[in-house]
Formats: C-alpha cells, sequence, structure tokens
C-alpha cells in the first residue's frame, strides 16, 4: 500500500515536472499569479495596468478598480490556491479574434468563501508577452 502511495505521489510530480517544463505554461503561469498578487491586494489600478489591451479597452481603470473592490474585499484574504487546469487556443467563445490565447481555472479559498473558482485568460501580444485580458469568480 504504502508503495502504490509512494509510485503515486511520483506520477503527481513528473506530472507537474512536465508542465512546467513547456516555457509556454510557466510563462503564462507567472502572468496569472502576478495580476492575481495585485487583486489580492485590491490594487484595481496596478492590476488594469498589468492587464492587456482587450482588457484595458473594456474597461476603465476607474470602473476596474470599483468592481475588483466590490466583488473581492467581501470575500477576505485568500488562504489557498491551485491550478486546476490550464488551456492553450486560438479561439474561445467570446473572444474578439483568433490569436494565442490560454485559459487558467484555479480553485481558491478565500476567509469568507472556501470554494471559489477563479478563471483567468490571457493573451499574447505582438510582444510576445502574456497579458491577462478576463478575470472571472464562481
Amino acid at each position: 500500500m504504502r508503495l502504490a502511495l509512494a509510485l503515486l505521489g511520483l506520477a503527481f510530480l513528473g506530472a507537474d515536472m512536465a508542465q512546467a517544463q513547456d516555457p509556454r505554461t510557466t510563462s503564462v503561469h507567472q502572468a496569472a499569479l502576478a495580476f492575481l498578487a495585485l487583486t489580492d491586494r485590491d490594487d484595481g489600478m496596478a492590476s488594469w495596468q498589468l492587464a492587456g489591451k482587450q482588457f484595458q479597452n473594456a474597461i476603465t481603470d476607474v470602473k476596474w478598480t470599483e468592481a475588483l473592490h466590490g466583488v473581492r474585499v467581501p470575500l477576505g484574504p485568500v488562504a489557498e490556491r491551485g491550478l486546476l487546469s490550464s488551456k492553450f487556443t486560438t479561439n474561445f467563445t467570446g473572444a474578439a479574434a483568433e490569436g494565442d490565447y490560454a485559459l487558467l481555472l484555479f480553485r481558491t479559498s478565500f476567509g469568507n468563501r472556501t470554494d471559489a473558482r477563479e478563471t483567468v485568460t490571457l493573451e499574447r501580444e505582438p510582444d510576445g508577452t502574456w497579458r491577462v485580458i478576463g478575470y472571472f469568480i464562481r
């Protein structure tokens, strides 16, 4: 039984290492976490500035700051966040046009809500940088 658990643990570790070796996955994950760190601090202005052009064109910095504050503060501080899935695609429902997109789903536990899902959508912009273009909490 212990051997089976150890092998299962190694299998999960190997899967994480394989995912981490894909430079796209690492870059996307880092960009999403940088954005989320700002939202965790309720820093709407900084998170808006870090976001992609599609995001900035869809909402003003003032409206984003107000919306973020209204949604995130009642949830309380982040207790735990883990990546559930990541998907790369060239198109998805709601996309403005074909492009290079990543959709990340996180399971997040907040102080006042223990089982939330955060979806972070990123686009690789013309300069090659992955930037957040969508953020939703369910």
